[in-house]
């Protein structure tokens, strides 16, 4: 085992654009408007694929079913049944992501025959003007949504929350969500799940055809009156560790998330499970075994069960972890 690395898949997106190449100095496809990049996935609508070393070319799928509790760690290997658990995206928003809501284990499970989305956002970039969708304002009912919904009569639906450069934002299944005024550029770790009801797109098409709507099912799973909060990159403790700055932005049943920020040689602790490095900031070395792995901003790289890794450099990582 070793840190490994995947290649990146790209997704065409219509609220896409190119801050993946100019922001985090990824070499992007031309003309393309990209809006995703799946950087840890065994999901088959982008498999991730083994870029460096001895694995180079195998399927995380077919490293999971070939190692299973080695590579994922015996607690998640078993609490999941075999299945990988999570996803992480880096997401280019330089148009409105349309107003959108993810189901639910239970409900994903029973009508779609896959995971339910929890999934959580950290802001790496922001225009000055970025504005999001989080939750729908007090009081608003099933019946209100759906008969407001369906006349596209948005007004006084939605809260609306600025953002900037460092905050974060949990996403449970039920919550409403889009962007509806400026680019963001963002880190996401997720459930292992494609499962999106969209709710409007701002009357977008794609080759003359507007891309569908799921009104039903969003109302099904909406948990009306939730409105998640967004934590400020000031706002948050710093546990202070050697060499290390560390703040604890999430903890769930689905997935866990720190940030890092690294000035030296850091020794992170060994987790029993896997994990995953998505590097925000800077560059550096991930160090296993003497072996320097480079690490800039745009990497990520996944961390097998039980490895004893160094990091070494100036540098900030959104750290995912079960």
């Amino acid at each position: 085992m070793y840190p490994i690395k995947f290649k990146k898949c790209f997704i065409d997106k219509v609220w896409g654009g190119r801050a993946f190449e100019t922001v985090l100095g990824m070499t992007l496809p031309e003309n393309r408007s990209i809006g995703e990049s799946w950087e840890v996935s065994s999901h088959k609508n982008g498999m991730s694929i083994v870029e460096n070393g001895e694995f180079a070319g195998m399927t995380l799928e077919a490293l999971k079913d070939k190692y299973g509790a080695e590579i994922l760690g015996k607690d998640v290997f078993e609490r999941f049944e075999g299945k990988f658990p999570i996803l992480i995206k880096y997401l280019d928003v330089n148009d409105r992501l349309s107003v959108q809501v993810h189901p639910s284990d239970e409900y994903a499970l029973k009508v779609e025959g896959e995971f339910g989305k929890s999934e959580c956002w950290y802001i790496i970039d922001a225009s000055e003007d970025a504005k999001l969708i989080l939750g729908l304002k007090p009081g608003m009912t099933r019946e209100t949504f759906l008969e407001k919904s369906k006349n596209k009569d948005f007004k006084n639906m939605f809260n609306e929350v600025s953002v900037k450069k460092g905050d974060f934002i949990n996403i449970t299944p039920g919550v409403v969500h889009a962007s509806l005024e400026g680019s963001v550029l963002l880190c996401e770790t997720q459930q292992n799940s494609d499962t999106t009801y969209r709710i409007y797109d701002f009357d977008r098409t794609v080759n003359g055809v507007p891309r569908p709507l799921h009104l039903e099912k969003a109302a099904d799973v909406i948990n009306f009156g939730e409105v998640p909060v967004v934590t400020k990159e000031n706002s948050r403790q710093n546990i202070k560790l050697r060499n290390c700055v560390k703040q604890e932005l999430v903890r769930c049943k689905y997935f866990n998330v720190d940030k890092l920020r690294i000035n030296g040689i850091f020794h992170d602790e060994i987790s029993e499970n896997f994990k995953v490095y998505s590097i925000l900031e800077g560059e550096g070395d991930i160090i296993y075994n003497d072996i320097k792995y480079p690490a800039r901003k745009g990497d990520t790289y996944f961390i097998p069960a039980n490895m004893n890794v160094l990091v070494d450099g100036n540098i900030e990582i959104l750290k995912s972890f079960m």
